[in-house]
């Protein structure tokens, strides 16, 4: 299952069930669950003295698909997706089902919460933190530095369920409350209130998310997303939102 190419660490962790592609390189201080899958060309657990040390652990039946590159120092839980050419910097810490889209980067110090969905060409900013069932669309750009260049940094949050449209930037120290919905093409300086729609650059409030119908002619609200939208999450997470609209 490791291809005749790639080059593993002798120190290096992996379970059993692990595959490796060609010319992919897995340094020493890396821990690879059980039923992972690395592509080819890949570079994983890069050394790093940012990393103070502690190692690449990547969850088992993870996916890290070609030409990606991790740097150690930080922590996956399992069901790790990736496109292909994604970079993750050291100290990022993720639950379990992330999924990283293709020529996506995270910069590090960051927390990510369970199941959350990058699509390509996210960057995810330093000490960014972002809940769980997060929805983060193709180029939106998490920033950090409130009057760049400096040696300030003031992370993103994305609180849980957010769901942010494509070419949005959010700028350093906002947050994005619960259920919350960033138009696209938004400029986001402010913080945002739960449950409620911005767009614009400067992004301003637009309604709240309940007022914005789904587009099937059932009349029913859009949002909250997780009353009808339920693919690809675990049982016991959708069992527990199905009781949770079973009423209304």
């Amino acid at each position: 299952m490791i291809h005749t190419t790639a080059l593993i660490d002798a120190d290096a962790k992996l379970g059993s069930g692990v595959r490796v592609g060609a010319y992919t390189i897995i340094h020493g201080n890396v821990v690879i669950g059980d039923n992972c899958e690395i592509g080819s060309h890949c570079e994983i657990g890069v050394p790093s003295s940012l990393s103070d040390g502690s190692p690449l652990i990547i969850g088992s039946s993870s996916l890290i698909r070609s030409h990606s590159v991790f740097y150690e120092g930080s922590v996956f839980g399992e069901k790790l997706s990736t496109g292909h050419r994604v970079t993750v910097r050291e100290h990022t810490k993720a639950g379990a089902g992330l999924q990283i889209g293709t020529l996506s980067d995270i910069q590090g110090h960051c927390e990510i919460g369970e199941y959350v969905k990058f699509h390509s060409n996210v960057h995810i900013g330093q000490h960014s933190t972002i809940g769980n069932y997060v929805w983060i669309f193709p180029y939106v750009v998490l920033t950090n530095d409130p009057h760049p260049p400096s040696n300030v940094m003031k992370g993103v949050t994305i609180e849980d369920f957010v769901a942010i449209a494509t070419m949005t930037v959010i700028l350093p120290g906002v947050t994005v409350k619960s259920g919350a919905l960033v138009g696209a093409h938004s400029s986001v300086s402010k913080n945002v209130a739960a449950d409620t729609v911005v767009a614009g650059s400067p992004a301003k409030f637009i309604c709240e998310t309940k007022a914005i119908k789904l587009k099937d002619g059932s009349g029913k609200s859009a949002y909250p997303w997780r009353r009808h939208f339920h693919r690809g999450y675990p049982e016991a997470a959708v069992a527990a939102w199905v009781a949770e609209f079973a009423s209304s």
